[in-house]
This record gives C-alpha cells, sequence and structure tokens, in this order.
C-alpha cells in the first residue's frame, strides 16, 4: 500500500493567477525549482465521491476551478493512479508536475476572464440612455414643428435631461442602497420606458421637459448600478474590461442610435422616435430581469452615514475631477466641431454626418481597448489618454484649415477623447469601498457636471476675438488640468505599492530560520 501521507506536488501561489500572463510565467518558472506539500480539501466533492478529497492549490489551499482540476487531474486507469482509503493518490514524474501547473494556471486564466452575457445586456441599456439623450439633436426640426416651437425650446430638452442625471445618480443611488441590483436596474428601466411613453403621448413642452427630467433621474440610477453589476457579474480581474463595454454600449449611441432615431422620425414621426425607445426599454427590461441574478443587496446593512464615508476617499475625489475635466474638455470641442468643419476647414456639409460618425466608431472602438488595458495597467490609461487628448485638441488650432488634417484629427479624437471613462468608472466604485454604487453614482454626474459647465463656457468664448478657435482653447485647457488628478492617483499608487512591499519584508526579517 502506497503511503498517502502526503500529496507531492509543485506550489502554485495563490496571488500568481490573479497576475499578468507575463508575470505569472516568470514566477512558475522560478516556483516549479521547488516542491511542497499541495493540502487536501476535506470539505466536499466537487464531481463524485471519487474525487472526495482532490487537492487544493496554493499556500492558503484555495480550491481549485473545474477548468483546472482537468489540467491537474489524470486521466483515470493505470498503477499510478490509486485510491488510498477516501483519498486520491497521483504519483507524477517532475516533468508531468510541472506540465499539469502550467496547464492549470493557463486554464484558471481562459475562465476567469470570460466576460458572462449580463454585461452585454447592460451595455444594452446604455446604448438606449445615451441614444435618448442625444437623439433630441437628430429631430429637433421635427419637434419643433410639431409642438410649434423655437428650436430653442427643444434644445433646452437634452439641459433638462442631463440636469435629471446628475441629480439621479447619486440622490436615487442612496435611496435604493438597500434593494438588490436586479430590482435597482429593472425598476430604472421600468420608470425609463413609462418616461418616453409620456413624451409620445405629451401635448405641450411643460409635459415633455417633466417627462425628460424624470426619465434623466432613471437613467443616472440605471448607469451608476450597471457598472456596479457588471463588475460584480465579470469579477476583480476583468471588472475594468466589463464596465468599459457598458461605456461602449453608451458610446455606440452616437454610431447608431442617434441616426436610427432620425429615420424613424422621418418615417412615422418625432413621437415614433420615442415609441420605439420604450419598446426597446422594454425588451431590455425583461433580458436584464432574467440575466442579473437574484441576490441580496450587498450593502444592505450599510447605513446612511457609512454610505457617505465612503467619500472622505482622496482618491475618489481626484477621480471624479478626472471625469469631469476629461468629458468637459473633449466635448467643449466637439459641441461645436460642425461649424469648426464647415467655415474653418472648408469640409462640405453632407460630408460632417460621415466624419462624425467616424468620430463615433473610433470612440468605441477605444473604449473597449482601453477597458482591456486598464485591467493591468489603470493609471497608465488615465494619463496617457488626457495627455494624447490634449495634443490632438490643441492641433485642431493650426490644423483647421486643412480638410484631411483635420479628419485625421477629429477620429483619433474619437479613439482617445473618451476612451479611459470605463477605467475612471471602475477606479471610482473600487475607491468608494463599502459604497461602491454612490461612487459609480458620482462619476456619472461628474460626467454630466463636466459637460453642462464646459460646453456653454465654449460657447461664450465663440463671441470673444478667438472665434471659432475659442472652443479649442477652452478644450485643451481643461483636458491637460486632466493631467493634475491622475497623476497625482499614479504616485499615490506607487506610494502604496512600495510602502505594503516594505512592510512585508520587514515582516518577513521578524519571522526567526528554522
Amino acid at each position: 500500500m502506497p503511503d498517502c501521507s502526503s500529496y507531492h506536488l509543485q506550489r502554485l501561489p495563490n496571488r500568481l493567477l490573479a497576475r499578468p500572463a507575463a508575470m505569472r510565467r516568470h514566477e512558475l518558472e522560478r516556483g516549479l525549482r521547488r516542491t511542497a506539500t499541495v493540502r487536501r480539501s476535506r470539505t466536499r466533492a466537487w464531481f463524485s465521491p471519487r474525487f472526495a478529497n482532490i487537492p487544493r492549490i496554493g499556500s492558503l489551499g484555495a480550491p481549485v476551478r473545474a477548468s483546472q482540476l482537468a489540467a491537474i487531474l489524470p486521466e483515470t486507469g493505470g498503477d499510478e493512479h490509486q485510491l488510498c482509503g477516501n483519498e486520491w493518490r497521483h504519483q507524477m514524474t517532475r516533468g508531468d508536475t510541472e506540465r499539469n501547473v502550467r496547464q492549470a494556471a493557463v486554464a484558471g486564466d481562459a475562465t476567469a476572464t470570460r466576460i458572462p452575457l449580463v454585461v452585454y445586456a447592460l451595455a444594452v441599456g446604455t446604448f438606449l440612455m445615451l441614444t435618448t439623450e442625444f437623439v433630441v439633436a437628430g429631430i429637433l426640426p421635427d419637434v419643433a414643428t410639431g409642438l410649434q416651437i423655437s428650436l430653442a425650446q427643444v434644445g433646452s430638452l437634452i439641459s433638462v435631461f442631463a440636469a435629471g442625471m446628475i441629480i439621479g445618480a447619486p440622490v436615487m443611488t442612496i435611496l435604493t442602497m438597500r434593494l438588490p441590483e436586479r430590482m435597482t436596474l429593472t425598476l430604472a428601466l421600468i420608470i425609463f420606458a413609462a418616461g418616453h411613453i409620456w413624451v409620445a403621448l405629451a401635448s405641450d413642452v411643460t409635459q415633455i421637459m417633466v417627462a425628460r427630467f424624470i426619465t434623466g433621474v432613471a437613467t443616472g440610477a440605471f448607469w451608476a448600478m450597471a457598472a456596479v453589476a457588471a463588475g460584480h457579474a465579470a469579477g476583480a480581474r476583468v471588472a475594468s474590461r466589463a464596465v468599459g463595454i457598458v461605456v461602449a454600449g453608451g458610446t455606440l449611441a452616437t454610431v447608431l442610435g442617434v441616426p436610427l432615431g432620425a429615420y424613424v422620425s422621418q418615417l412615422f414621426g418625432w413621437r415614433g422616435t420615442f415609441w420605439s425607445l420604450a419598446i426597446a426599454a422594454s425588451l431590455v427590461t425583461v433580458l436584464v430581469a432574467t440575466l442579473v441574478p437574484h441576490e441580496e443587496s450587498r450593502h444592505a446593512s450599510l447605513s446612511l452615514g457609512s454610505q457617505l464615508a465612503g467619500l472622505r476617499s482622496i482618491r475618489l475625489w481626484l477621480v471624479l475631477l478626472a471625469c469631469a475635466t476629461t468629458t468637459g474638455g473633449v466635448l467643449a470641442v466637439y459641441s461645436f466641431i460642425t461649424p469648426i468643419l464647415i467655415d474653418q476647414s472648408g469640409i462640405p456639409a453632407s460630408l460632417v454626418p460621415l466624419v462624425l460618425t467616424g468620430f463615433g466608431i473610433g470612440s468605441f472602438v477605444g473604449t473597449l481597448i482601453a477597458g482591456r488595458l486598464g485591467d493591468h495597467y489603470p493609471y497608465a490609461v488615465t494619463i496617457i489618454t488626457p495627455a494624447v487628448t490634449t495634443l490632438l485638441l490643441f492641433l485642431t488650432i493650426p490644423l483647421a484649415g486643412s480638410a484631411l488634417a483635420m479628419v485625421l484629427v477629429v477620429l483619433l479624437l474619437g479613439f482617445f477623447g473618451l476612451s479611459a471613462n470605463g477605467v475612471l468608472i471602475h477606479l471610482a466604485v473600487r475607491f468608494a469601498g463599502r459604497a461602491a454604487p454612490l461612487g459609480s453614482a458620482l462619476s456619472v454626474a461628474a460626467f454630466n457636471l463636466g459637460t453642462a459647465t464646459m460646453v456653454p463656457i465654449a460657447g461664450a468664448v465663440l463671441e470673444s476675438a478667438l472665434g471659432l478657435n475659442g472652443p479649442a482653447v477652452v478644450g485643451t485647457v481643461i483636458s491637460a488640468l486632466t493631467l493634475i488628478p491622475t497623476t497625482a492617483l499614479a504616485l499615490i499608487a506607487r506610494h502604496r505599492r512600495v510602502t505594503g512591499n516594505a512592510r512585508e519584508t520587514a515582516r518577513a526579517d521578524r519571522v526567526p530560520s528554522p
């Protein structure tokens, strides 16, 4: 009978599974030179009684994932695989051990980086939210004619919606903190759909403004909770990527949502656009209610004081400042890009929508890429992105007279300008601590606050001697200010990392040698 008192494998540290692939391979090669006893699980069997005591990987006995078990446990049969009482024993050679441990790390990495379907459902929700915010600009003449009001009054429907988001995101998050995520998201979508039905049936502009404000409040609540729910569903390792996908759904609204809304308005009138959004929101409500897991609120035990305690984090406020400046800087120029392209660059008005579509596509792709990179290099992404954006905004001044150069600058501005927003939302959620939904809500409010304050300033500068160069000057200065909070965040993170390593070293030095 073989000795079953120990189970010899190479140790694969728990922290290794959360490291980037390059670092993981490096530590594997170093760790494979040592041998350690792998602790056994004496709690339950995952597959059958035969594997009742399968090994656990790591110094703390972290349970092996199902995909890792397939890589570690050999195929049955042969004298090498024996049952010792109720314990499974596999006598492996050194080569088998190294190969199986490497396969386990790769398999664990693959399963941990898979994005669940619910994240894409939430992205569809944000797509509808941003579509309804900006679709008014595409159907503005139709609404003005139908209600017999001025274009300025119709334009105020966008401002009212943004005000609802600014107020609704933090206020509704606090009020719904004790509710499960699925219930909060579902209620927000129901109110969103009802608000569009109200707009479609309203007969005067006052009713429409009230409905738009309420819809904006629901949108703010949905945006805030969607980012948190996406991060929870995807897991800590790919949370930034998941939030990036949710944000990318919103950026896709400028590419598909607004043109589709204008097309529906031409076919069925401007009310048909709002009916279509209400129907689409109803379908998304069913998806979210089905896919978001039913769990009790993770913050049900938090009091109002505990929620507000997360606001003491200096890192959270640095992130919120970056949210306001990065969005305000880009949209200060983007809001007036059409007259710049037509009057300064000489681009025909018929081609401007194609340029703006290129901006939207670049924003969509850039947000996805930045979200993926943000899982591993969040601070680098939040520094490089505004730095490149500042340069591009400045280049719109000397290159304004060249049509080809301005088209290229606008495309690159779409790729870089707002691509770090998903990473910033994830950092706000992280630094808010136990009140993660409140951190997400404040980031949404900060984005809209930056837009609501910087765009009017850029518009006022148009009347100055700077003329059409005024928005670019304002946008360049505001975007450059983003580098202050993002650089401070990177320095704080570096300081905390160095301090933490020093403490670990000091603790290890105090441990007596065997």
